[in-house]
């Protein structure tokens, strides 16, 4: 397989069928395309605005972002919060009617504010998708799980995308945070069955050492040794939501997202030296990750708080 890459689709609910073929459905949709060996996943967070957490996953998920402004609304308010406290490449286009200044005004002083934006295009926006592709990460291989189902006669299969390294058939890894260890029986790409799959490729992997019920999103196939698992999220570099309206002091209670875990937590310091949060069960996670904060039931305004780097714990 050649290029690969994840693209999370915001603000257009009839877009991505446009671009690829529906695949996996949930809270989550993803849809898939394969063209001159360029391997395409787009992923539609189905159920936001009434739920925020799959928007947070599909842009967990993704090497790029396709936000498309349909007019300005609550909805692109929330979305741009987010995108301003995550680093994923983003383009922007804009809907019929919609005029870049006044999306320039309302995404002021925001990471959004100076990116390109052009309007909707259908043909160009195809070509322009299909020259994405993941950026190599190279280290020991990462895949967080989306989805799982059983097969019959095949027995647990995770889907997931390959966010660092290779995934090689055979290869025995640990299913994080759990203790438990499992061996990728085979491994599929695009329904291609294939010996590995490097990063941005996005995988069914056959397991053999756990059942179906016993998989779920958020868990991390890796080495064992190579990931830290935690209930104490610890750091010091953050950068907060300027919107937000909620409490972020101590004994506050909220919700935090860490690759696709979406955990509940409470704070128990946040100032401008250190913040310490507490998970309601372990996480996995290393150094220099990312946590997103967001209290679901605000007073007012966004749901997202602020982005966190986590720090070893000790």
């Amino acid at each position: 397989m050649g290029g690969a890459v994840t693209v999370a689709v915001l603000g257009a609910a009839d877009l991505a069928k446009e671009l690829a073929k529906k695949g996996t459905s949930s809270d989550l949709t993803l849809y898939n395309a394969v063209r001159d060996d360029h391997a395409l996943t787009l992923v539609e967070p189905t159920q936001f605005p009434e739920k925020l957490p799959p928007l947070l996953y599909a842009i967990a998920m993704a090497d790029h972002v396709l936000l498309v402004v349909p007019g300005l609304s609550r909805e692109v308010a929330e979305m741009a919060a987010v995108l301003d406290l995550v680093a994923v490449p983003t383009t922007i286009r804009l809907g019929p009617g919609v005029g870049e200044e006044e999306v320039r005004r309302a995404f002021r002083g925001t990471r959004l504010e100076t990116l390109a934006m052009a309007p909707l295009d259908l043909l160009s926006l195809r070509a322009e998708v299909e020259g994405w592709t993941a950026p190599p990460r190279d280290g020991p291989v990462r895949v967080p799980i989306d989805h799982a189902f059983p097969v019959k006669g095949v027995g647990a299969v995770a889907l997931g995308v390959v966010r660092r390294g290779t995934l090689r058939a055979h290869d025995r890894l640990r299913l994080f945070p759990t203790e438990r260890e499992v061996e990728a029986r085979s491994i599929q790409v695009h329904d291609i069955e294939v010996r590995e799959a490097g990063t941005g490729s996005r995988v069914g992997v056959a397991l053999k050492g756990a059942d179906a019920d016993e998989l779920g999103r958020g868990q991390v196939l890796a080495p064992p040794g190579s990931l830290t698992v935690s209930e104490r999220l610890v750091g010091r570099d953050r950068a907060l939501c300027r919107y937000f309206r909620g409490s972020l002091r101590a004994g506050a209670h909220l919700h935090a997202l860490i690759g696709l875990q979406f955990v509940p937590v409470e704070v128990r310091r946040f100032d401008a030296d250190a913040f310490e949060l507490e998970a309601d069960r372990p996480v996995v996670f290393e150094p220099g990750d990312a946590a997103l904060l967001a209290d679901l039931t605000p007073p007012g305004g966004p749901r997202i708080a602020a982005r966190l780097t986590l720090a070893a714990t000790v």
